[in-house]
């Protein structure tokens, strides 16, 4: 399957379960990723989490992509930013 189909998710500061409501409607069609970057990283793997050990059984983990990206401010100062991208696959039929 190409990356081009999956759905993404991009994972910010909302509460864990709101994230998990939105990606099990994904997972029930098709691969999601869950993207975050800096300190939402953490609840990007909550929310991977939650949803292979408790909403999805059977669902997997497919690639896990880290990085680091360096962004530019506004005074023009660059800054180095983690992220992270996790891949969940729905359970097979």
């Amino acid at each position: 399957m190409a990356k081009n189909d999956d759905a993404k998710v991009f994972i910010g500061r909302k509460k864990s379960l709101n994230y998990v409501m939105a990606d099990m409607i994904v997972l029930n069609e098709q691969p999601v990723r869950l993207l975050a970057r800096g300190r939402s990283i953490s609840r990007a793997v909550d929310v991977a989490e939650i949803l292979i050990n408790k909403f999805v059984k059977g669902a997997t983990y497919g690639e896990i992509l880290i990085d680091t990206e360096s962004i530019t401010n506004t005074d023009g100062t660059s800054n180095n930013v983690s992220s992270i991208e996790i891949e969940i696959f729905p359970p097979k039929k």
